[in-house]
């Protein structure tokens, strides 16, 4: 009886141990490998480095017409505008973050909804670029996200139900959230958003399992960073920079370098990667310098928060360049490099490492405010005639002279993630080709207003304005690229098949040969794309999913631009897709 009852035991616990394995919680070790489990989507860039390439391949160029929906899901209500949101899939569970600050759980095989959390938000958010969101982080049994009252909320996996809730900053002076949060080493890592209201920018990290504070850094220079004990005291961490080197008097306490986007973990070097935003007030002639550590791309410790190297892609930004555009590792002739697309319209290739500029080029056709980039010093030749003029001082008309810019300050490329395929060597940029008048005007800080001191209007320069391109690093040469009517403003993924997935705003997700940029595929959503796709693979079978819904930046501050778009009606699904049997 005793060895009956002692097998029946072991039995039992092989039972649990398998039971509890197929219900793990999500761990440092399986975001850090991401990139080879791939039943799985358990970070956003799919991998912690950004990549956003998947070595599936069962799904590819000879077979991607075969593919057909699976299954749609819809957020529903009257809350549509803009959905940027990246899927993150664990456990057979797809969690999906929406427009308001809402979040999903849904079944990964059926689009069968399992709970729904909806964040209460305040009366007088101030969201500069709609009230979107780009996804969720997972940690243990946790789902991790942002809101737009600069919250940041952690979620039973299972239930739905609140595990724990911090306020980041005060929505009332103008912060909020709308990036997708990244782990590293148990920490949950985001910044800031709010740049156009005169925020001080910031990374931060918390205990991913409690929520409790354990590093703060300012990204502008002169503020103190801090760490912090399990009790919550905090200790200087030394100051970002040096107070007033390149910030004249005061302007540094309302300094902007929002970093709006989120950042990219590369566990080969341990360090994470965050662009920052815009300077405050986009008025240059206020503030002379370079205005450090805003339109910037900072190394930072995960474990620490210490600033390990900085380059600064527009010093003395006057355009809203900003330089928040995510930071991709990659391997290229025995270096660990990283590759930005710049908002400016110069792509910069960087040792990872050190923050060395290895090569800058062009990635769109028209650039007025820069010449090129020096590749010694790594700072840009300024056309100054190209920069707007200061404001009067007196008389009437106070607005400084106006200038054609070009890019637009909505960016070369904005929010919208690029791709990398090891196979091919090419980065996949969604670009947009436009330009804008921007003047300067007079300008004080009160909290919780805007705080530009500039006027805009974007314009067209071409019969097309979206344009995916493949980017070579090596050589600076655009490979092949294919144009689109409207701007481009969803995310890129690339996988093992020779495929390269995109969204338009005219609602198509499409699949493009990686090695030739023939279109082999498309369909469409019902409602502009301007999030990026993932995929994944369950039971033999692989799945492609994107979010799709219009909003975003471009029907809200796009000018001319946003008139040409002005027909393209809003939306919130998910659209999951698989290889049909037959043609």
């Amino acid at each position: 009886m005793r060895k009956t009852l002692l097998s029946a035991a072991i039995s039992a616990g092989f039972m649990f141990g398998a039971a509890a394995a197929a219900h793990a919680g999500v761990t440092d070790q399986m975001i850090e490998n991401a990139a080879s489990n791939t039943s799985q989507v358990v970070t956003w860039g799919i991998t912690p480095d950004g990549q956003r390439f998947s070595s599936l391949n069962q799904i590819n160029t000879t077979n991607v017409k075969r593919l057909v929906p699976a299954w749609s899901f819809s957020f529903g209500g009257e809350k549509q505008r803009g959905q940027e949101s990246q899927p993150v899939i664990h456990n057979g569970k797809m969690f999906v973050t929406a427009s308001y600050s809402r979040i999903y759980a849904l079944d990964a095989k059926t689009g069968h909804k399992l709970w729904k959390y909806e964040h209460r938000l305040p009366d007088g958010i101030m969201p500069c670029c709609d009230v979107v969101n780009r996804g969720a982080a997972l940690y243990d049994n946790l789902v991790i996200f942002n809101t737009l009252d600069a919250q940041l909320v952690a979620l039973d996996q299972d239930t739905g139900k609140v595990v724990w809730k911090e306020k980041v900053d005060d929505y009332q002076a103008g912060y909020s959230n709308t990036a997708a949060p990244i782990i590293a080493h148990g920490l949950v890592i985001t910044g800031v958003s709010g740049g156009e209201f005169g925020v001080v920018g910031r990374v931060e990290a918390r205990n991913a399992k409690t929520g409790d504070l354990v590093w703060s850094r300012p990204t502008v220079e002169g503020y103190m960073g801090y760490s912090y004990d399990k009790d919550g005291n905090k200790t200087d961490a030394g100051v970002s920079g040096t107070t007033n080197a390149t910030w004249p008097g005061d302007l540094w306490k309302t300094g902007g370098a929002a970093t709006w986007l989120g950042g990219t973990y590369d566990p080969k070097l341990d360090l994470i990667f965050f662009g920052t935003g815009n300077p405050s007030p986009w008025n240059s002639h206020l503030r002379p310098g370079d205005n450090l550590f805003s339109s910037s791309t900072l190394a930072l410790d995960p474990k620490t928060g210490k600033i390990v190297w900085h380059y600064q892609t527009t010093p003395h930004d006057g355009w809203d360049f900003d330089g928040v555009n995510e930071f991709v590792t990659f391997d290229q002739g025995g270096k660990r490099l990283g590759a930005k697309a710049d908002r400016n319209g110069f792509f910069y290739v960087i040792d990872a490492k050190d923050g060395k500029l290895q090569n800058a080029f062009p990635f769109v056709k028209k650039i007025t405010w820069a010449s090129s980039i020096d590749l010694k010093t790594g700072r840009p030749n300024y056309i100054e005639d190209n920069r707007p003029g200061a404001p009067a001082t007196t008389g009437d008309d106070k607005k400084g002279t106006s200038v054609f810019a070009a890019p637009a300050f909505l960016g070369a490329k904005n929010q919208m993630p690029m791709a990398y395929s090891p196979k091919t060597g090419y980065f996949y940029v969604p670009a947009n080709e436009w330009g804008m008048d921007i003047w300067n005007e007079p300008i004080s800080y009160k909290k919780g207003a805007a705080y530009l001191g500039a006027g805009f209007t974007i314009k067209t320069i071409d019969d097309y304005i979206g344009a995916l391109r493949a980017v070579d690093p090596k050589t600076g040469k655009i490979v092949w690229e294919v144009k689109n009517n409207a701007p481009l403003w969803g995310g890129v993924m690339t996988t093992a098949g020779d495929l390269v997935f995109y969204g338009t705003p005219e609602g198509f997700l499409k699949a493009i040969d990686a090695k030739t940029g023939k279109e082999l595929w498309q369909f469409q959503t019902g409602t502009g794309v301007v999030a990026p796709p993932v995929t994944w693979i369950d039971n033999g079978v692989q799945y492609v999913a994107v979010v799709s819904g219009w909003g975003g930046a471009v029907p809200l501050w796009g000018g001319d631009v946003a008139k040409k778009v002005n027909m393209l009606e809003q939306g919130g699904s998910v659209w999951v897709f698989k290889l049909a049997d037959k043609l």
